[in-house]
């Protein structure tokens, strides 16, 4: 087969089929830890720079529950997505918004600041050393014919469509989320109707922060907890949110997926280290189709 002058591998669809299937599995790490960050933009309207840091504090809490107390990765959830959307309401209600003073290319910086300190923090505290959580369940699964899936991978993706799906209830049912959902649309009009911004603010990068300290849970078993792993995360989860579209949490999920398989497909048939350039094609393909993102709008919250 070739592409571009390119001769690649030919497999047989068996091959093809289960690369794709455990793309679905990798997309859906990428899409959980891109929704806190559509989250986070769909209303505040910025980008959040300490993203990948928070992620990384959140698998260092997982770690050190498992290792100190013997907690299951999974059960730690109960703990540290709490304490997520507690840190995450107190850096926007003291920090970052007491910083910025309104201004949205201070909070870029405010957050880039952040993000810089957490990391380094974590450097200075835990070292550069890797450190792993080791279930004993790490590489049981089902065989699905095409590939193997084990319970970790499983557990991602269900809990990536769960909280995507809770996430959606919570916008659309209840009155914080409606609150929500009219700060993003129209911040002033809803100051008028007696919502109070500054604490819906808070309470969105909270709930971005509880989302991706539930991410950081369900990737403590798969990947080990090192101060930059945030990064390795968060650059594809930025990816993940512009070619969904900023502010949809459907664009994060099927872009997370989307990115997910062609990750995996890339790799079969160009290589681990060429593999990656396939992402970077379909999204520059996405972005000249359509500039909003698959589910983007050019105003409100998808």
């Amino acid at each position: 087969m070739e592409f571009f002058g390119l001769t690649l591998p030919s497999y047989g669809w068996e091959t093809v089929l289960g690369s794709a299937v455990s793309g679905v599995f990798l997309g859906a790490i990428y899409a959980l830890v891109a929704l806190g960050l559509t989250l986070i933009y769909g209303v505040l309207h910025i980008i959040n720079f300490a993203h990948g840091a928070l992620l990384m504090l959140g698998m260092y809490g997982v770690f050190f529950l498992w290792k100190l107390a013997g907690i299951d990765p999974y059960l730690a959830m109960l703990i540290v997505v709490p304490g997520g959307f507690a840190l995450g309401y107190l850096l926007q209600r003291f920090v970052i918004g007491k910083a910025s003073h309104g201004r949205d290319e201070i909070i870029l910086l405010v957050t880039l600041g952040l993000s810089i300190v957490i990391e380094n923090g974590a450097l200075f505290f835990f070292s550069a050393t890797e450190r792993s959580v080791l279930v004993p369940y790490d590489l049981d699964g089902i065989d699905l014919g095409v590939t193997y899936a084990v319970w970790p991978e499983i557990a991602a993706l269900a809990g990536s469509l769960a909280i995507t799906g809770a996430l959606w209830l919570f916008m659309m049912r209840t009155d914080t989320g409606r609150a929500i959902r009219a700060v993003a649309r129209e911040r002033r009009g809803a100051q008028l109707v007696g919502i109070n911004v500054d604490h819906i603010f808070a309470v969105t990068f909270g709930l971005g922060t509880a989302i991706v300290a539930a991410a950081a849970s369900l990737l403590a078993p798969t990947y080990p907890v090192h101060p930059q792993i945030g990064n390795l995360f968060v650059l594809i989860a930025f990816t993940v949110v512009v070619l969904g579209g900023m502010g949809s949490f459907v664009g994060a999920l099927v872009g997370g997926f989307l990115i997910g398989i062609t990750e995996q497909l890339g790799r079969l048939y160009m290589g681990e280290s060429l593999g990656v350039i396939t992402v970077s094609v379909i999204f520059i393909l996405v972005l000249l189709l359509r500039p909003t993102g698959l589910f983007g709008q050019r105003s409100g919250q998808g």
